[in-house]
């Protein structure tokens, strides 16, 4: 059995990370975005009424929708600059997991009431 590799021929094609790491922040962000539309809404009779679509949920369905579109745009945004470039993941994973982390606390009422 061979266990040598093949050299990369210079037909093969260059394998890309960039839609990966643009799903991976896209997700964190849209975590932390969620939370602070939350946030907000808790904290502003304004805001909180901007955002009820559907008034048996209340505010929540307009927090939700809006996460998710900003989610969705910045997977896209992100999507189209980086699919074709190798970027550095493990940056951007602490950079999400971050944003995610911050998400969670942003949604826990000791913390969120501190804002």
């Amino acid at each position: 059995m061979n266990t040598l590799r093949p050299a990369a021929s210079p037909h093969s094609p260059i394998l890309t990370n960039g839609s990966g790491a643009a799903a991976i922040l896209s997700a964190g962000t849209g975590c932390f975005v969620l939370a602070v539309i939350a946030m907000a809404a808790d904290k502003s009779a304004a805001i909180k009424s901007f955002f009820v679509f559907y008034k048996p949920t209340g505010p929540l369905s307009g927090v939700t929708t809006a996460a998710i579109l900003i989610w969705l745009l910045v997977w896209i945004i992100l999507d189209l600059r980086w699919r074709r470039r190798t970027v550095a993941l493990a940056r951007i994973s602490i950079l999400a997991f971050t944003l995610l982390v911050l998400g969670f606390l942003f949604t826990f009422p000791p913390i969120a009431d501190i804002f």
